[in-house]
Parts: C-alpha cells; sequence; structure tokens
C-alpha cells in the first residue's frame, strides 16, 4: 500500500508512535488510510450538515475494510461574498482547496480519498486534487436544498437577489422583501436552482466520480444522503484493491460526456472554467471550441431554475442525471462505454427513465434542439466569450445597442441604483477578469438588479457570473482587460453587435480607431498589491484557459 511509507519498517516506529496518540491501533495501521476530506464549516449553508455525512462515509469505510482519517477543506459561500470584495476570493480559493488537499495527501501518503463537498469551487476544488494526485478518489456531495415557498410559488436565493432589484424600483415592499428573505433558503443544502454548485455536482456525476444521484438526491433527503455517503465510503476501499484512479475515469470521452450533460441541462456557464480546469489537472485539454461543438449537436432537454420553475429536487424526482443520461443517449451523443467508480457508464444507465417527462424532455421534443451554453467570438473577444443561451430570453438572443462602460462592478452597482442605466443599452464590465479582479468576480448583484428592475439591456465583461444570472449576460470575454484586450478599448456610445445563434459578438468601431486607442490606452495599476490575490494575479491564466495557476 502506498500509505506502508509511513507506517511500516523499523524506521517508521516514531510515525506508529504519533499514530497510537490519537487511538488508532495497530490493526488500524494494517489497513489502507483512508482521506475523509470534509468541507463542514458553518458560513456556508451547503455545508453545515456536511459531519453527518462525513460520519456514515467512515462508518462506509470501515465496514469496506479500511481506516477513515478524517481532514478539512476551505470554502467560500459565493452568496454571502457575492457583491464586494469578498467575491475576488471565490476562483481563487479553488485553487486553495485543491493545493491543500494535494499537500495534506501527499505527506501523510494516504491510499485513498473521499471528497466531501458541496458548494461552488469547492467541488471543482477537489476534483482538481483528485486529477493532480491521482491516487483512488471518490466525491460524495451535499446534496441540493429544498426550494422555498412564498405566495404559493417556489423560490430560491435567486429570486432574493433578484428581489432587490424589484425594492429598490419600488415594485415590492420593504416588508415584502423581508417576508421572502425568511421564505427563499429553508435548510441545508446547496442553493435549490441549477446555479454552479449543482451543476457541478451533477457533473461529477456524468464524469464518472460519483455514485447515482450525487447531483440531485436533496440534502434534506437526510436518510438517502447518509446511505449514498456509507456507499461511497466502502467504495472507496474497492477502489484502492482494484487500484482504478481518478485518471483511469477521467479521460477524453468522459469529459466529453460531462460537457453533453452540462449542455443537455443547462448548466452554470462557470462549468466552462471549470470542467477545463479539472481536464488540465488530469492532462487533458479542452478547447472551447469543443464546449461549442457538442453543444450544436446537443438538446436542451431540461429547464430548471434559473432559466424555469424547476429546481434539483424535481430533477431528482424525476429520475437524476441518470435518466437525463439514459434521454441523452439516445441521440447517440454519450460515450457510454468509458468507466465510472461502478463499473462502466452503459451499465448505470440500463435501469435509467424517466419518471416526470414534464421535467426532463425527452429529445423528440426538447426546451431547444441545442445545448444550453454558447461560445461566442468576435473582435470584442478574440479568445472568445461564454453566455448561458438557454436563460436569454428570445428577444434578447440578437441584440444592437450603444454601450455604457464602467472599470469596476462597484461602479455599475452604483449607476444602477441611481437609475442611470437605460433600455437598450450594452452594460461592459471590465477589469474585473482573473487578473484585473482579481479573482474573476461574479456578476450576480449587477444581473439580479437589472433583471429585478425591469431593465432590457445586455451586459459584457470579462469576469464571470453565478449560475444564478439569467439574462442577455456574456462573461468570459478574453483576452481581460488587464491583459489589454479589446474590452478594454471600448468608449461610452460605442455600437456593439450581439448575435448569440451565430455565435458572434463585434465592437462596431473601424480597424484604425481601435489602432489608435490601443496606442492611447495605459494599462490600470493592479487593484491588489499584496498577500494572496496579488500573487493569484501574477500567476493565473485567461478565463478562456480555465483561470488555472501555472
Amino acid at each position: 500500500m502506498r500509505s506502508d511509507i509511513v507506517k511500516k519498517g523499523s524506521t517508521k516506529a516514531a510515525h506508529r508512535a504519533l499514530f497510537y496518540a490519537m487511538g488508532y491501533t495497530p490493526e488500524d495501521l494494517e489497513k489502507p488510510l483512508i482521506g475523509i476530506v470534509n468541507a463542514f464549516n458553518e458560513i456556508i449553508p451547503g455545508h453545515g450538515h456536511l459531519r453527518d455525512l462525513a460520519q456514515a462515509a467512515k462508518l462506509g469505510v470501515s465496514a469496506g475494510g479500511g481506516t477513515p482519517i478524517e481532514v478539512p477543506a476551505i470554502g467560500v459561500c459565493d452568496g454571502i461574498a457575492m457583491g464586494h470584495k469578498g467575491m475576488s476570493f471565490s476562483l481563487p480559493s479553488r485553487e486553495l482547496i485543491a493545493d491543500s488537499i494535494e499537500a495534506l495527501a501527499e505527506a501523510h501518503a494516504l491510499d485513498g480519498l473521499v471528497l466531501i463537498p458541496n458548494c461552488d469551487k469547492i467541488v471543482p476544488g477537489m476534483l482538481m486534487a483528485a486529477a493532480r494526485l491521482n491516487i483512488p478518489c471518490i466525491v460524495v456531495s451535499g446534496g441540493p436544498m429544498l426550494a422555498g415557498r412564498y405566495q404559493g410559488k417556489t423560490i430560491s436565493v435567486s429570486q432574493m437577489f433578484e428581489a432587490a432589484g424589484q425594492y429598490e424600483s419600488g415594485k415590492i415592499s420593504a416588508e415584502e422583501l423581508d417576508a421572502m428573505e425568511h421564505s427563499a433558503c429553508p435548510g441545508y443544502g446547496s442553493c435549490a436552482g441549477l446555479f454552479t454548485a449543482n451543476t457541478m455536482n451533477c457533473l461529477t456525476e456524468a464524469l464518472g466520480l460519483a455514485l447515482p444521484g450525487n447531483g440531485t438526491i436533496p440534502a434534506a433527503n437526510s436518510g438517502a444522503r447518509k446511505m449514498l455517503a456509507k456507499r461511497t465510503g466502502a467504495l472507496i476501499v474497492d477502489l484502492i484493491k482494484r487500484d482504478i484512479k481518478p485518471r483511469d475515469i477521467l479521460s477524453q470521452k468522459s469529459f466529453e460526456n460531462a460537457i453533453t450533460v452540462d449542455m443537455g441541462i443547462g448548466g452554470s456557464s462557470n462549468t466552462v472554467l471549470h470542467l477545463t480546469a479539472i481536464a488540465y489537472a488530469a492532462g487533458i485539454e479542452l478547447p472551447l471550441s469543443l464546449f461549442d461543438s457538442i453543444s450544436a449537436k446537443t438538446p436542451y432537454i431540461t429547464k430548471l431554475s434559473p432559466a424555469g420553475t424547476h429546481h434539483l429536487q424535481d430533477l431528482n424526482e424525476a429520475g437524476g442525471i441518470s435518466a437525463v443520461m439514459h434521454e441523452l443517449n439516445k441521440a447517440g451523443v454519450l460515450h457510454t462505454d468509458v468507466l465510472t467508480v461502478t463499473g462502466p457508464l452503459e451499465d448505470r444507465l440500463k435501469d435509467a427513465q424517466t419518471a416526470c417527462p414534464d421535467v426532463i424532455h425527452s429529445i423528440d421534443n426538447p426546451y431547444r434542439k441545442t445545448g444550453g451554453i454558447a461560445v461566442l467570438s468576435g473582435n470584442l473577444a478574440p479568445d472568445n466569450a461564454i453566455v448561458k443561451e438557454s436563460a436569454v430570453e428570445d428577444d434578447m438572443l440578437v441584440f444592437k445597442g450603444t454601450a455604457h462602460v464602467f472599470n469596476s462592478e462597484d461602479e455599475v452597482l452604483e449607476a444602477l441604483l441611481n437609475k442611470q442605466v437605460h433600455d437598450g443599452e450594452v452594460v461592459v464590465i471590465r477589469y474585473e477578469g482573473p487578473k484585473g479582479g482579481p479573482g474573476m468576480k461574479e456578476m450576480l448583484n449587477p444581473t439580479a438588479l437589472i433583471t429585478g428592475m425591469g431593465l432590457k439591456v445586455a451586459l459584457l465583461t470579462d469576469g464571470r457570473f453565478s449560475g444564478a444570472t439569467r439574462g442577455a449576460c456574456i462573461g468570459h470575454i478574453s483576452p481581460e482587460a488587464m491583459e489589454g484586450g479589446p474590452i478594454a478599448l471600448v468608449e461610452n456610445g460605442d455600437l456593439i453587435s450581439i448575435d448569440i445563434p451565430n455565435r458572434s459578438l463585434q465592437l462596431l468601431v473601424s480597424e484604425d480607431e481601435l489602432v489608435k486607442r490601443r496606442q492611447a490606452w495605459i494599462k490600470p495599476e493592479p487593484k491588489v498589491k499584496s498577500g494572496y490575490l496579488a500573487r493569484y494575479a501574477k500567476l493565473v491564466t485567461s478565463a478562456n484557459k480555465g483561470a488555472v495557476l501555472i
């Protein structure tokens, strides 16, 4: 076993003594040492219940013949970090999570890992660590939050961000806002819609590194969640015995499956960043052109919040991701011969079926014939941009408007609250990319205010958007402004053309004028000059490369 280097032989007497100090027995040290990487904390609603899942996973490991060793992982709640400088730490925390797990597992020569995340950057951070380490790993997440109820309708945190705009525009009262606050998030779990956390947990199934149900069984269904964790704990021991490692599962084909499922369910645009980064850790390149080519042939068959009214609990009732993949497979867009932690994918899909056809449409009756995410290019985004096409209203898919330029998220928030943004404009938020932000903040507050206020505008940024965002919101514009990308050259009043069906994003300014502007452009001083974010900004790649550190 890999862990023998910390527990076998006379030179490891001190090592064994340290294990005995914690209550491990000699018999425990004869078994595989399994890290239970628990991201429990009391600041993320999706993580507040993870102690129970960790305990269930430990029981599973013990029953399977391993020795469980619980260790921590950090996390950031994107919802609480939203709209202030804290959001600058969200995406960079992904690298901290991956680095710390890699360091811990290597330093102690653990034989395998059960990874217990739930929200936003914690899931991809753990998957990046698994790909780097390439020791047996399996994921069991905390599960989605139930949707809240308000005035007879289901709501979630995305409606709360939009409610701020409704309040500021006088559409709801302070009392109504308060009542909604107390109804939207009824308990533990990753926020109820198909936002980044739930999308990534679903894609962990599609990648093959989690058991069926990982992405959709609600956190509130604690019995089913604990059962899943126990089975996951037992399975990791079996994976060690059979020497099945993440890179045996994370193949080119499995990433293509994950992209396909992402397109089929209309997942968060952040998944483009995360899948690219996980693939990079596994030694696989995922060009953005691959996302677009897969989108072009994948029917969009679920319409979950924020694009629709269904939530993750509805998808779970309908059969979950296995049912989605079973339906998509009818279109011939999946590789069913790939390996998962439970064996070939084709075996997993044999008994899958759709229980609620109003939630999971057939491939013959999709919401759209193409996938939920689109990759745009043009002279404003030479290295591409990303939009969640499934969350854009039909009348905004093609849009032309005058630019209203802001050099930070704070500037646009102030303008929105002061009623200085108007219908027909293209709001441009720049210097919020991986280097410029630094940290590539999510722009949910501006987009939610725009939606809540009922403004008909498009929004472009070199930053990114929350999975809860809806509307004509185009992010990941590359190269970013801090690197002198064309978005840095846009001026107020410029005409911008957006054509999502034709994948085009154009700044309607002559090339001669752009040359003059480029010659006059002066790179601004970094917003942060010390600490982790300063180091991050120096090392991070562009969004089209996954915003990974090199």
